[in-house]
């Protein structure tokens, strides 16, 4: 399929760096949506749910498996192991090993992440034509594949088809990282420290970007810290962020 875009270059004031993108300053919203054409080396915000609002990370071993199918699905190549298996002794779905060392010819890039009880949000910049929707398609198959299995349950997890954004202008640009990495908070206990808690959750991208090695291997940390300067210019933007 031919795209047509209409883009617009910009400076990304104070950090020196062009990037394409549309003119459109939506938010994400929870709604059917027409996709977005992915174009090789743009960034596009993808999120989705779980079906009826379910919760779809029941334990830590399900938010593990995400994150693991998040770097075993980036892949060109078919996942010919999924590297997991029903231990019968014990009654549990068991991961052999979180990551291989075989060579990947990647999709995307992985750019953020957080995964939520019953939703996750990602930006993904392009790699490989058509990459965005074939990862998305092996990660969604996988996962569900995995979940129904270990819960004796049948038939979609996910609310339809991920949907996704092109990042759209420098005030879009800006905000999502900040938005995705923020999104713990909700469940947070009122009186705690906002970067103390962001900074012990695990399941998101956010203590790779700030120098604590959590997913090295799943994301790709240097166009973003390029833009904010280091892990600790990252932080001190967040600190501000949530202090205003």
């Amino acid at each position: 399929m031919n795209c047509r875009l209409n883009v617009i270059v910009f400076l990304i004031w104070g950090y020196g760096r062009h990037i394409e993108v549309e003119p459109r300053y939506d938010s994400p919203q929870w709604i059917s949506m027409k996709k977005p054409c992915f174009v090789d080396g743009h960034m596009y915000h993808v999120y989705n749910r779980g079906v009826e609002k379910r919760d779809v990370f029941l334990d830590e071993g399900d938010y593990s498996r995400f994150v693991h199918n998040l770097y075993e699905m980036n892949d060109r190549n078919p996942v010919r192991n999924v590297h997991y298996f029903l231990n019968h002794k014990t009654d549990t779905v068991e991961a052999r090993k979180l990551f291989s060392n075989q060579q990947r010819d990647r999709l995307v890039d992985i750019l953020v992440f957080t995964l939520m009880p019953n939703h996750f949000h990602l930006i993904l910049r392009q790699v490989k034509e058509k990459g965005i929707v074939r990862f998305m398609q092996k990660l969604g198959t996988g996962y569900t594949m995995y979940f129904n299995k270990k819960y004796e349950r049948v038939g979609s997890l996910f609310q339809g088809r991920f949907k996704a954004e092109h990042v759209i202008g420098e005030e879009h640009f800006i905000h999502l990282p900040h938005y995705i990495h923020t999104n713990p908070l909700k469940m947070s206990n009122t009186g705690i420290d906002p970067v103390t808690y962001l900074s012990e959750y695990r399941w998101s991208s956010f203590q790779d970007y700030i120098g604590r090695q959590n997913f090295p291997a799943v994301i790709e940390r240097g166009f973003l810290l390029d833009i904010f300067g280091d892990e600790e210019k990252y932080m001190e933007y967040t600190e501000q962020r949530l202090s205003t």
